[in-house]
């Protein structure tokens, strides 16, 4: 085993408990660095991981995909619970099992969502004959009561995710309002001032306009919300060296995102832009937002939800959270290739 030092000591702790350390050290007349390390690795050990549920339309667009192995590679997240959303659900919890099995991360049980169990999508190639029941893992037949059971259950207030329509969090909301009491909303959510590829004219984004009704229900909930809206998760797109990055990745999970994109370009009869470059990677947005905002602008703003789905500024609304712009969207398009082609975060990570 190689003996640590004090700089191979300071490379295996989180910057932020690096400054920490530095600071009482500085502030306290520490005698030595190495005293400022000891103290920057206690608060790292001592500090907790975000609890998180993902509910996941994932199986439709790819960008799903591409957001639950950004999930899986960040290790600021203890992930409780994968969930599908928005029907289609054997095909989408198989699919999110077997992803979790490449990663290794058979630990984090998988739930069944609302909706008709039989239909498929892009992705059913790559998870053809692939059996649910063989999952290593718990398969949760309820989702939405195991997305209830680990809220409030949780010690800690649970960040839940969503990348897709909600009727899952509505129903779970309708059957236990107090969630939104130990529960915090992210979500890929609404157009406000831009729409699809940026276009001026705002749009009824697809997550709220398939279910406007479970949509209204989620953002009248009284807990906090943050949203990314296409304003700004609908300018993300990886080219060039950072998509060949996580294109030619010996990862298994970065191969297995590469995979099923080629899989879903090929159904979607544009085979050739896998090869070349992401397809727009929406939802990477939310689960970026689940623990940082550095990256992004974001304004409290009142939104309405209409019937037609379209996302309102309204002041008379429920105030939110929301990235209106981008401060540096090539930095987030840095981490991503980073955290994509790192490696993934396992239970023995945890603190």
């Amino acid at each position: 085993m190689k003996k640590a030092t004090f700089h191979t000591t300071l490379l295996s702790i989180p910057i932020q408990a690096v400054v920490a350390g530095f600071a009482v050290w500085w502030a306290c007349g520490c005698a030595t660095a190495g005293e400022a390390a000891s103290i920057a690795l206690k608060d790292a050990r001592s500090a907790k991981r975000i609890p998180v549920i993902l509910d996941t339309d994932i199986g439709d667009d790819i960008d799903d995909t591409w957001a639950l192995a950004l999930l899986l590679k960040s290790p600021e997240f203890d992930i409780k619970l994968v969930v599908g959303d928005k029907g289609k659900s054997q095909y989408r919890a198989g699919l999110i099992a077997k992803l979790l099995e490449t990663a290794g991360r058979t630990d984090i049980p998988v739930g069944v969502g609302l909706g008709p169990t039989s239909g498929g999508g892009g992705q059913s190639a790559w998870v053809k004959g692939y059996d649910l029941k063989a999952y290593p893992g718990k398969v949760h037949e309820d989702g939405v009561k195991a997305m209830i059971d680990t809220i409030m259950q949780s010690p800690q207030r649970v960040t839940l995710i969503a990348t897709g329509p909600v009727p899952n969090v509505a129903a779970a909301l309708k059957r236990e309002p107090r969630i939104a009491e130990r529960a915090r909303f992210v979500g890929m959510h609404g157009s406000v001032r831009r729409g699809y590829g940026g276009s001026k004219n705002v749009s009824a984004e697809y997550n709220v306009r398939a279910d406007p009704k479970a949509c209204q229900a989620v953002f009248t909930a009284p807990w906090d919300i943050t949203i990314t809206p296409l304003d700004t998760c609908g300018l993300v797109h990886l080219t060039g060296e950072k998509y060949r990055a996580v294109r030619d990745s010996k990862d298994p999970m970065a191969a297995a995102v590469i995979a099923n994109y080629r899989v879903w370009s090929a159904d979607q009869e544009r085979a050739k832009q896998a090869e070349s470059r992401s397809s727009t990677l929406f939802d990477t947005v939310a689960v970026y937002l689940a623990f940082s905002e550095k990256l992004v602008k974001i304004e409290r703003l009142g939104i309405r939800v209409t019937d037609k789905g379209y996302t309102v500024i309204d002041p008379q609304a429920k105030v939110m959270k929301v990235a209106t712009e981008w401060k540096d969207m090539g930095a987030f398009e840095d981490l991503l290739v980073k955290r994509l082609t790192g490696p993934t975060v396992k239970p023995s990570d945890k603190p």
